[in-house]
């Protein structure tokens, strides 16, 4: 029995002009052959199946051939061309870096590339799969490929260029392959069965190239197996159902039924095609894919990103002319995020059985806007339309107080007209004042008496206050006048002025009344109040820690400093020299807002001054101050000994 080939061995370009859907790529390479510009390093990259691999055999056959033709092909007849073709040219070395990727192997490499070629010009290199390499084979392999000797060529391929270092690329020409588009895929599939005398239908080729999603390989393979599934003869349905493709044609019964509204026919219908072994999201998929084809038949313009036969193209047609632009945006949105809440979805089914009856319901008279993409959120509707322009009827009142949990507690009172006073004094107020004034809930149940109601306070123009003017029991306000001393922690001290103004205060308050009622709270200005040394220091602490961090040394020396009170509201400050004596006056506004804010005193003033000669200032270390604490006290000395003690 004669050897068997699969198509896409059998098949496999041999020369620039055959290789399908690259034609950019090629004419550039036979252009830098015949030019003779060739750079020392190329990177082909690109999806699976799309000629990587083929075009560096090509290229490395090609600038090696002895008599290239005037095209700038191969002859096939010299002997570097027959040596090719028949794989015994020791001119093209190839390497699948996937099982090849140590340093020994990048090594044994680049031995090899300083013994020049026997016949021909150069030596080329095939790395296959080079994004495989390891870290360190990288490493080893920059120094070779950035300066390789004149007759070696690199040819590096890979499916991810992302992974290969940025220092490889910079060295290399990038060629970026494309996926092959469908037209190319089913015009070289055609050649290929006239050659072995197979009879296709387009659109069964057609289904074929898009399962090979651009790959040329991937396309031959499936055409051979469904060679071997029909015996010869490759039709539409056979295709469908060896490679387990949904028919279009449900796709077109399903959009009828949508278009129709026909909820109980499109859920028996999607039941089907559960039974037939077919998964939801794949349904979806598919059905988005359908509704964007209709979507591009509906303009001409479009009509060429339809990639489908010619007589499923008139079917796509019709049924474009029947569905609203509308529709077919709302169902891809629609079918779209069902797409993606399909997986973090327990129940798939019925995610794909709701999105079908919300589709099912888009052309209704009254569907909402589901349109697709970004738009306004619907704005929530007014509850008081009529109330708020016109004067309400008692009964009209009582109506809205029922149904307002906010109004349930407030009467309105009638006039002489039968109409609700609070109603009508509401037509003219400031609806500023409308929307501030929030009542309190009441502590009585039932309504307030009118007698009440009307002897709410009001403003000058009539009308109620925010604060007071519409509850009989509103909650306490606060009494102006008088201030809640702040106290911080280690400050228990206690304000003279302060008790001094509240005594005045409350002897004038029993002496008028009306005065103190009405007057102005003038009094309640700022206090001063009374600090101390333990407040000062901690304060003075406080302000050191948080100088920058370029200030470290002058934060250091304000913590050694004791800041020492003169008076209730005068400060100074000893410094060692003249020098630190200029820093601390340069500080002088800063330190004494830090401490007016934190000690609530204004008059807080600072003052430095260079200490005497005489003056000791400087700070004791911990050994020192107990030796300065047992000089004044001895029997610390006896209790150290006694204890045992040392110092930490």
């Amino acid at each position: 029995m004669e050897n068997y080939i699969v198509s896409a061995r059998k098949y496999r370009p041999a020369s620039f002009e055959s290789v399908v859907g690259q034609r950019a790529l090629t004419t550039t390479l036979k252009n830098a052959i015949a030019t003779g510009k060739l750079a020392h390093a190329y990177l082909f990259c690109g999806p699976r199946g799309v000629g990587k691999t083929t075009c560096a055999r090509i290229f490395a056959k090609t600038i090696n051939c002895l008599s290239p033709n005037e095209e700038g092909e191969a002859c096939n007849q010299c002997e570097s061309c027959v040596a090719f073709n028949e794989q015994r040219s020791f001119n093209i070395h190839e390497l699948d870096a996937a099982s090849n990727n140590s340093v020994e192997d990048i090594r044994s490499l680049i031995e090899q590339v300083r013994i020049p070629p026997q016949i021909g010009k150069y030596k080329v290199y095939i790395i296959d799969e080079v994004h495989m390499l390891s870290q360190a084979a990288f490493n080893a392999f920059l120094k070779t490929l950035e300066e390789p000797p004149h007759h070696a060529i690199f040819i590096l391929a890979t499916t991810e260029k992302h992974k290969i270092l940025p220092t490889i690329l910079s060295r290399c020409q990038i060629y970026d392959f494309n996926r092959i588009g469908i037209k190319d895929t089913i015009d070289h599939l055609q050649y290929v069965a006239k050659l072995e005398h197979i009879q296709a239908e387009p659109e069964a080729l057609t289904v074929i190239a898009q399962k090979a999603d651009g790959g040329m390989r991937d396309a031959l393979s499936i055409f051979d197996q469904v060679v071997s599934f029909t015996g010869g003869n490759i039709t539409y349905q056979s295709v469908i159902e060896n490679l387990n493709v949904l028919d279009y044609e449900y796709y077109f019964q399903l959009t009828d039924h949508l278009l129709a509204n026909q909820v109980s026919e499109t859920l028996l219908l999607f039941n089907d095609i559960l039974k037939k072994g077919f998964d939801g999201n794949h349904f979806v998929t598919g059905l988005s894919s359908h509704f964007r084809d209709l979507l591009v038949s509906k303009d001409p313009a479009t009509l060429p990103l339809l990639e489908v036969g010619a007589s499923i193209r008139d079917r796509y047609q019709a049924q474009a002319q029947q569905c609203d632009t509308r529709f077919l945006y709302r169902a891809m949105k629609l079918c779209n995020d069902c797409d993606l809440n399909y997986r973090a979805s327990k129940n798939k089914r019925l995610l794909v059985e709701l999105t079908l009856i919300q589709c099912a319901q888009l052309t209704l008279p009254d569907a909402d806007d589901l349109s697709g993409g970004r738009g306004p959120k619907p704005s929530l509707k007014p509850v008081f339309s009529a109330s708020a322009t016109a004067p309400a009827t008692p009964a009209q009142s009582a109506s809205a107080a029922a149904a307002s949990p906010a109004a349930s507690n407030v009467a309105p009172t009638a006039n002489a007209n039968g109409h609700s006073s609070a109603a009508a004094s509401g037509t003219g107020m400031n609806p500023a004042a409308q929307a501030t004034s929030t009542p309190y809930p009441s502590s009585q149940p039932g309504n307030v008496p009118p007698a009440t109601a009307s002897a709410a306070p009001t403003a000058g123009n009539g009308y109620p206050t925010a604060g007071n003017g519409v509850h009989p029991n509103p909650l306490p306000q606060p009494k102006e006048g008088k201030r809640i001393p702040k106290v911080k922690a280690g400050q228990l001290t206690m304000s003279l002025r302060r008790n001094t103004q509240d005594a005045k205060t409350s002897t004038g308050t029993a002496s008028s009344p009306r005065t103190a009622a009405t007057a102005p709270t003038t009094e309640a200005a700022y206090e001063d109040y009374i600090f101390n040394e333990k407040d000062l220091d901690y304060y003075w602490r406080e302000f050191a820690t948080h100088l920058p961090v370029e200030e470290k040394a002058n934060s250091a020396r304000m913590m050694n400093l004791h800041p020492r009170l003169l008076n209730d509201t005068t400060f100074e400050v000893a410094v060692d020299n003249e020098m630190v004596e200029k820093f601390f006056i340069q500080l002088i506004p800063a330190i004494e807002k830090h401490l007016r804010e934190q000690l609530h005193n204004r008059k807080i003033t600072m003052q430095v001054r260079v200490s005497a000669p005489t003056e000791n200032v400087r700070a004791y270390s911990a050994v020192e101050r107990f030796q300065l604490m047992s000089q004044k006290n001895p029997y610390l000395l006896k209790l150290q000994k006694a204890l045992g003690l040392e110092l930490a």
